[in-house]
Parts: C-alpha cells; sequence; structure tokens
C-alpha cells in the first residue's frame, strides 16, 4: 500500500528565511498532531532525516545548526519540535513505498533464440 507523504516546514521565527523540513506519514502525523500521543514517533515520521531549506535545495543541516536554533542536535527532539511548531504542506508527486508498475511498458529486450555466446 503506497502512503501519503506530507512535508512540515518549520521556521524558527517569523521574519526568518532559513527553515527546516520534516516528512512525515500524512494520516499518522494528523492523529498524532490532534493529540494521540499512542502513535510512535517511528510511525509518524517517514525516516528520521531532517533537512534544511537552502535556496530552494533540501540540504542536510550540520550538527552546529541544529544547536544553534533548536538547542540540541537530539534527531528525536529536533523532529518532535518541528511536527508541533511546523505547518503541513502537501507533496505533490511523492509517495512512500512501492506502487504498482506496468513491466508491459518497458522497452527492455530478452532474446531467448538460444544463441549462446558464439552467435553474437
Amino acid at each position: 500500500m503506497v502512503q501519503s507523504v506530507t512535508k512540515v516546514i518549520y521556521r524558527p521565527d517569523t521574519q526568518s528565511t532559513e527553515e527546516f523540513v520534516a516528512m512525515v506519514n500524512t494520516a499518522e502525523f494528523k492523529r498524532w498532531k490532534n493529540g494521540d500521543t499512542s502513535i510512535p514517533l517511528t510511525d509518524v515520521v517517514d525516516s528520521f532525516e531532517v533537512y534544511h531549506s537552502s535556496q530552494g535545495h533540501l540540504l542536510r543541516p550540520s550538527r552546529q545548526q541544529l544547536e544553534n536554533v533548536f538547542g540540541t542536535s537530539k534527531d528525536v527532539d529536533v523532529l518532535t519540535t518541528i511536527l508541533q511548531n511546523g505547518k503541513e504542506q502537501p507533496v505533490n508527486g511523492f509517495s512512500n513505498g512501492l506502487g504498482v508498475t506496468n513491466i508491459a511498458r518497458t522497452n527492455a529486450v530478452i532474446d531467448c533464440k538460444g544463441k549462446g555466446t558464439s552467435g553474437i
């Protein structure tokens, strides 16, 4: 089953151009955000990666950047702050998991005429 993924964007303050991003599983995040604390953080986040937005590119922040903004570089604490104080933004064209693909639409050709290596 393919899970819907949402981006949660956190800005340290309203005047900041600095953004930190976490990817979350949409359904679990909504339940967690509405107060269902029984959901483990491992089910809420897509991964324990935090990204820093720099000129439109998502990069991994340094430990020093995390320490300066969040007071810690511990991933659980940083993610919790982002999830509690960040804003949701749907991600178009991105999903987690494997979808069904149509292998008949491939350009792969399999030669099964039995020539072996001598007929090449």
